[in-house]
């Protein structure tokens, strides 16, 4: 017995030549899309940890001996770590005197209730920012960096001298109290 298949010629018709010559290869066209991945990045800055207590601790003001001011006051720098700016940045430095915190009325004639110093926060900028809390104006208290960065800022303190002069004595409390700020801002 003989089978028989028969296709018309209208479907072999239908079916294009180029099909008819492939034996299983693929389309030699290519179609390619492209999709676009977008995303932003805010402008922000970040004041990061402090590395200590944030406490600069002098201890005792004064030489015993003369009532004067000590002249070898110093405290260990504060640092503050895993700062950061994603885009141009200042960074600035404000700092309040020493004052005594009890002792709030005029000292007598010889005696201060005050100790000046100068702060600085460096590592942010090539200059540092410095702060005199004697000064009447304070040109260098704000630094300019102009690329994103991340980095440690190193506070300091330096330069005291007793308010009013290093001639006068410090009137005694147990509580002399001053404040340095460090703000770090994005700039546009």
């Amino acid at each position: 017995m003989r089978l028989l298949i028969s296709i018309p010629l209208l479907v072999l018709a239908t079916i294009p030549v180029s099909a008819l010559a492939q034996s299983g290869g693929t389309a030699t066209d290519t179609s390619v899309k492209q999709f676009a991945v977008i995303g932003n990045v805010p402008i922000m800055c970040t004041g990061g940890t402090l590395a200590g207590d944030g406490t600069f601790d002098l201890g005792v003001l004064t030489d015993t001996t003369t009532g004067l001011l000590r002249t070898d006051l110093s405290a260990p720098d504060q640092v503050i770590t895993g700062s950061f700016c994603s885009t141009r940045s200042t960074i600035n430095v404000a700092a309040t005197p020493m004052t005594a915190q009890n002792y709030t009325a005029t000292p007598p004639s010889g005696f201060s209730r005050m100790v000046n110093y100068v702060a600085t926060a460096s590592g942010w900028t090539t200059t540092p920012a410095s702060f005199d809390t004697a000064a009447t104006s304070n040109p260098a208290d704000t630094q300019t960096r102009n690329t994103a960065f991340t980095g440690d800022i190193t506070v300091a303190l330096s330069g005291f001298a007793t308010g009013g002069g290093n001639a006068l004595r410090l009137v005694a409390d147990t509580n002399y109290q001053g404040a340095v700020t460090v703000t770090l801002t994005a700039v546009n």
